[in-house]
């Protein structure tokens, strides 16, 4: 659901319903909330939030940092947020707990239904901290794809306990190839933490192999389901298992290898819900009939009025897709993480090549980037970064084509980006729903109508 597109309202929209579970997406809260802050809190949502946060030392100092009463003045530059590293400062720290504990108190607000997050295992620097602040404000669930996600249900199990938590971050080159990461939340805060439940883990795979992996190398209890993942759906698809083929068009192609055997998956005795092109009733059904416990939607969700898309933007691509003029690409190179990526192909944004070419390359969010060893030192890079940083860091030119710059694309796709970026923004291939739920090309929708459209 890209960055902030399943944003807490529509994550509290969708929750609401009892036959679905809302998801927030959690990747670069803290760069959201300071810019909310910044702007003036409207509404006073992120406010109300902190207020709450268990321990208002801590909340009360972000404010004073980061709130500004009627936002900033028009040109005025936005206070940044410091990059993360294996060893952040405590300022960092503490604004990515509270952000994280933010978001899922918004997604919760006002009724007792459980709500989920979702991070990517690529961005591991933050995760430790990311989800204390999420178990804090009490999440239900906690989904996580783009990586081997083994590692997180011991940390949600040290998190729940009251005990330190610790991550194995992977750093290339390394001669260990990683470097164990710890957080003491109760020598943090220097208090006990209140209770916390252990949330739901749904790992988000694209073969039963990866899950029966999952399965067998960690203790019973761990896991609570699987979402899989078929290669439509929107966002970071895996990679398919043949290498190097493509279509015409420069689309990675993906076969029988690829496919899921669901016979498998359902002897492994969890439930499991299904993603890829399967929003509609009768998607539903299918699903259903494969033994899964549902759907995992995003696309439907992430063109209804609830969302964070920037509303101009969604407009277009809601008409394009109900002329059924919208294209979306795999493109195999987009992404700095190396998977595959589904790029809207839209007008004015980073699809178009020549915006792309004539962007300087930026990187101030620096959320993709991944620590390396390089010259008997640790050094952060990320290939959508200026070729030559990237370069000077152990990189190759080489691998920099082509390569766009998510984390300011897809926080400019939901108007949080630097002055001028341009925004990216993805989706599934399939948009057919459209026509069940707009009368014409410039009709909307809501995140009700979504859900009753697919439970009809």
């Amino acid at each position: 659901m890209g960055v902030f597109i399943s944003s807490p309202t529509l994550a509290n929209a969708c929750s609401r319903n009892p036959d679905v579970l809302g998801t927030v997406s959690g990747v670069a809260a803290e760069q959201i909330m300071t810019h909310i802050l910044q702007s003036g809190d409207p509404g006073e949502h992120f406010r109300r939030a902190l207020a709450h946060f268990p321990f208002p030392t801590v909340a009360e100092r972000i404010i004073r940092k980061y709130f500004v009463p009627g936002g900033i003045t028009v040109g005025q530059k936005f206070r940044t947020v410091s990059a993360i590293n294996l060893r952040p400062d405590r300022d960092l720290i503490e604004l990515l707990v509270v952000a994280s504990f933010a978001f899922v108190w918004l997604a919760r607000e006002g009724y007792s239904r459980p709500v989920s997050i979702n991070f990517l295992e690529k961005i591991q620097l933050p995760h430790l901290y990311n989800l204390t602040g999420a178990m804090l404000a009490g999440v239900d669930c906690v989904t996580m794809g783009a990586g081997i996600t083994l590692q997180i249900p011991g940390v949600l199990d040290a998190i729940a306990s009251g005990n330190i938590s610790t991550y194995r971050v992977q750093v290339v080159g390394h001669p260990n190839g990683s470097v164990l990461v710890s957080f003491n939340p109760r020598e943090f805060f220097g208090a006990k933490l209140p209770e916390m439940q252990r949330p739901d883990f749904l790992p988000i795979v694209s073969t039963n192999i990866l899950a029966s992996l999952m399965v067998n190398r960690l203790s019973p209890g761990s896991i609570q389901g699987f979402v899989i993942e078929r290669p439509t759906a929107g966002g970071h698809n895996a990679p398919p298992r043949e290498k190097g083929v493509f279509d015409k068009t420069g689309q990675p192609i993906y076969g029988q290898r690829d496919e899921v055997a669901f016979d498998k998956l359902r002897d492994l005795g969890l439930p499991f819900w299904v993603a890829g092109s399967l929003a509609s009733p009768h998607g539903l059904a299918q699903a259903l009939a494969l033994g899964a416990t549902g759907i995992q939607v995003g696309s439907i969700f992430a063109l209804c009025e609830e969302s964070g898309m920037r509303p101009s933007f969604r407009n277009e691509i809601r008409r394009l897709g109900f002329r059924g003029e919208l294209v979306i690409r795999t493109d195999p190179r987009a992404s700095p993480t190396g998977f595959p990526f589904k790029v809207v192909q839209l007008s004015g944004t980073q699809s178009d090549s020549a915006i792309f070419e004539a962007r300087q390359r930026v990187c101030d969010v620096c959320a993709l980037r991944v620590p390396c060893q390089h010259d008997d030192t640790v050094v952060y890079r990320c290939s959508g970064e200026p070729v030559k940083d990237y370069e000077s860091k152990g990189g190759r030119s080489e691998d920099t084509a082509g390569v766009r710059c998510l984390c300011n694309g897809l926080l400019a796709a939901a108007g949080f980006g630097n002055p001028n970026e341009a925004p990216i923004f993805t989706l599934g291939d399939d948009v057919s729903f459209l026509h069940h739920l707009m009368t014409d090309e410039r009709s909307t929708y809501r995140a009700t109508d979504a859900i009753a459209y697919l439970l009809s």
